[in-house]
């Protein structure tokens, strides 16, 4: 059994670049959910959207990656828009329904033949999709990697970048749910009717938190193109939703650090939870199971914990179970 290499494989999941991107569509979601208590199961829809911009201005259009930032922009605020005006008017569950169904018709949509020459199809996007990000990498060309974290230059100068985001994002969050705006939109989830009858416009509050955490999500994406260097439509499942509203449960809803905290944790267990079986394994202390299983068994696990989590402290690490409060009308 190798603990060092346990350890730098758990480590580096759980600060890496997929724990970044789904970071950020959990900041994202803790801005709908946590605090509006908007009902949005398709968050990973924003997140394509944010990867398909790259993909599309910078291969199918060979413009300037800078210029795909703000086209996800864009396209995220279209989608928002596109999703709440016929829904946020209306219960919260009606969005919850739509976002799911809008999600999956937003993949099938961009891996359809009918779009291939500019979405590229089922087999995506690839190419050099972030050379115009990694030409900036300011780290030395003679980089080998970190100790306990094994991960290339060009991966490092993505973390940091990614980090940074999570930063000013969780910075922008603080200062929004402090200020009046962010008493309205958690008056919003506790009371609606209460906040109507002081003369507030709801459905504009719903929609500015579902605008902005979809922008934030549609950041995960850009991140995911310029890391990976190729957009892939079935990457981008249901699955990925529900991952960032275990990161953000586990940390704890309507909490500024939450995310963050539930995205290292989420990471670390799941990464290391695999690497520990897949040795084991290999090492014969464990002979009821096969290499195969590994991956079904540490989200069998994961699974378990979610709902001794949910039993337990509901409101995850951080939470207040006040939080949880939503007005559902």
């Amino acid at each position: 059994m190798d603990w060092g290499f346990i350890l730098t494989q758990t480590t580096t999941q759980a600060i890496g670049i997929t724990a970044i991107i789904y970071i950020l569509a959990a900041i994202g979601l803790n801005v709908q959910f946590g605090y509006a208590g908007l009902l949005n199961f398709g968050q990973v829809m924003f997140v394509a959207a944010g990867s398909y911009a790259v993909g599309v201005i910078v291969l199918t259009f060979d413009l300037s990656l800078w210029l795909s930032i703000l086209v996800a922009i864009i396209v995220a605020t279209a989608l928002a828009l596109l999703l709440g005006i016929p829904t946020l008017r209306l219960r919260a569950d009606y969005l919850a329904i739509v976002t799911i169904a809008a999600s999956e018709l937003f993949r099938l949509t961009v891996r359809s033949i009918a779009f291939k020459d500019t979405l590229g199809g089922a087999q995506g996007l690839n190419g050099k999709l972030g050379q115009q990000f990694h030409d900036t990498n300011p780290l030395p060309a003679d980089f080998q990697s970190l100790p306990v974290l094994s991960w290339t230059r060009q991966d490092l100068w993505v973390v940091i970048v990614g980090w940074l985001l999570i930063a000013a994002f969780t910075v922008l969050v603080w200062l929004l749910v402090r200020s009046p705006w962010g008493r309205v939109i958690k008056g919003i989830r506790e009371d609606e009717d209460a906040v109507v009858s002081l003369g507030k416009n709801v459905f504009a509050y719903k929609m500015q938190a579902l605008i902005l955490g979809g922008i934030i999500a549609a950041f995960g994406g850009i991140v995911w193109a310029v890391a990976k260097q190729s957009v892939q439509p079935d990457t981008f499942q249901p699955d990925f939703t529900f991952f960032a509203y275990t990161i953000l449960l586990l940390g704890g809803a309507a909490r500024v650090f939450g995310p963050i905290v539930g995205g290292i944790i989420f990471w670390f267990l799941l990464a290391g939870t695999g690497e520990f079986l897949g040795q084991a394994i290999q090492a014969g202390w464990i002979d009821f199971l096969q290499p195969t299983d590994v991956g079904n068994i540490r989200f069998m696990l994961m699974g378990a914990g979610l709902i001794a989590l949910m039993v337990f402290r509901p409101q995850g690490i951080f939470g207040d179970r006040k939080e949880l409060a939503l007005d559902a009308r």
